[in-house]
């Protein structure tokens, strides 16, 4: 008998931990379908997106996929090899069939990219390719003497793989020469490198600028009766509910040389009407606007820490002999460095990749790297380019926030 309900008591057990662990599968089952779409939406929309990014920044088949003639060539005959009559026969037959499926220039202007002038090179020389006969290399040097450039077939060798680091390259200031060393590109031509400085040099400044501002805020926000601070904060939250398009020409109204502000400058006497200031089209109309549509960023983090600190702590250490200074800086600040850092954090990254507000205000002078990836993309069409440098200012904020998480921990970070 006690053998049998031995058998029975460990037959219940089983079916049970099976019951449970059938219970749990479905549990998990059901939590993934409800977060499916969430997943779904992410994929789609943000890893889909920076992965065609990424490959864009190093795949253009512009020209490989136009010059077969060309891309055996170069596969047949290695690196400082003579442009001989078999290379200018195949120069002949691509050109010929990018005259037939008219993409001449689309060739060209991949090969644009490394060599400035010569889709207008390709463009000329195809519309002539018919009437040309061999002798190929005599024939073609004939039509344009342009094709016996060194540097113009270097980069056709470089161009007739789909694959390719020459637009990081160019992201970075760098260029190939003619036997395909990596050399500077040359000075007056360096841009890019300057632009990552004056992003990164004024994404800080903003960064500083709305913390110095928002931490008075955020700490009476903090400190007031939650009733005050309730409507104080609409007014923080107002701009969210303003158009960016709206505040940003708001600040042109303001700051341009015959705006308001200079207009009570002038009326208040502090400055003549010759002198009117210019904070428009420069780093200064840039650094203020952005700063002002910033400052939320900026406010809600710091709110959010602020709000969890005791004030009998501070209270504890002036009672102990501290005085206002030292409890604020040993006891006060210390507590508040996880919303500094999540809202530093949140500020620059958003900085660094503001469009709108340096391309109405910024002018010349107060231009990011974002909007040379816009003109990138509209403007010029190299894409990959663009995707180059999209993919060097991805890299810089994927560094920026692993330091953040190796020097303060990404657990820490409160955002409100």
């Amino acid at each position: 008998m006690t053998d049998v309900t031995t058998e029975l008591r460990t037959a219940d057990g089983k079916s049970l931990k099976a019951a449970l662990a059938a219970s749990q599968v479905r549990a998990k089952r059901r939590a993934f379908f409800l977060v499916a779409p969430l997943l779904l939406f992410v994929l789609v929309t943000f890893v889909v997106p920076i992965g065609q990014m990424l490959k864009q920044s190093i795949y253009n088949d512009g020209f490989s996929s136009t010059a077969p003639a060309l891309d055996k060539w170069f596969k047949a005959h290695p690196l400082g090899s003579p442009i001989d009559e078999s290379a200018y026969a195949a120069l002949a037959s691509d050109l010929k069939l990018m005259k037939a499926d008219r993409t001449q220039g689309q060739a060209g202007t991949r090969i644009n990219y490394d060599v400035a002038g010569t889709r207008s090179l390709f463009t000329s020389t195809a519309r002539k390719i018919d009437k040309l006969e061999p002798p190929w290399k005599e024939a073609i040097l004939g039509a344009d003497a342009g094709w016996s450039d060194a540097n113009l077939w270097r980069a056709m060798r470089s161009a007739s793989s789909p694959y390719t680091i020459d637009f990081y390259l160019a992201a970075m200031d760098h260029t190939r020469d003619k036997d395909n060393n990596i050399v500077p590109v040359n000075p007056n031509r360096a841009i890019y490198g300057k632009l990552f400085g004056r992003t990164a040099m004024l994404s800080i400044i903003i960064t500083v600028l709305c913390m110095i501002l928002a931490f008075p805020i955020a700490h009476l926000l903090a400190t007031l009766p939650l009733a005050k601070s309730n409507l104080l904060m609409i007014f923080v939250l107002l701009p969210f509910w303003t158009s960016l398009l709206v505040r940003t020409t708001s600040w042109m109204v303001l700051l341009q040389q015959q705006g308001v502000l200079n207009d009570v400058l002038v009326w208040l006497g502090i400055i003549n009407n010759d002198g009117r200031l210019e904070m428009m089209y420069n780093k200064t109309g840039t650094i203020i606007a952005m700063t002002h549509i910033l400052l939320p960023f900026m406010v809600l983090p710091l709110y959010s820490v602020m709000r969890t600190i005791p004030p009998s702590y501070v209270r504890a250490a002036r009672s102990l002999g501290a005085t206002s200074w030292t409890a604020f800086r040993k006891i006060y600040l210390p507590q508040t460095l996880p919303g500094i850092g999540a809202g530093s954090l949140l500020v620059f990254i958003l900085s660094v990749g503001y469009y709108i507000t340096p391309a109405l205000v910024g002018g010349a002078d107060g231009q990011l790297i974002s909007n040379m990836i816009a003109f990138h993309m509209q403007k010029s069409l190299n894409w990959s380019l663009a995707a180059a440098l999209a993919s060097l200012l991805l890299g810089g904020v994927v560094i920026l926030y692993w330091l953040y998480d190796r020097l303060v921990g990404i657990d820490n970070m409160k955002l409100g």
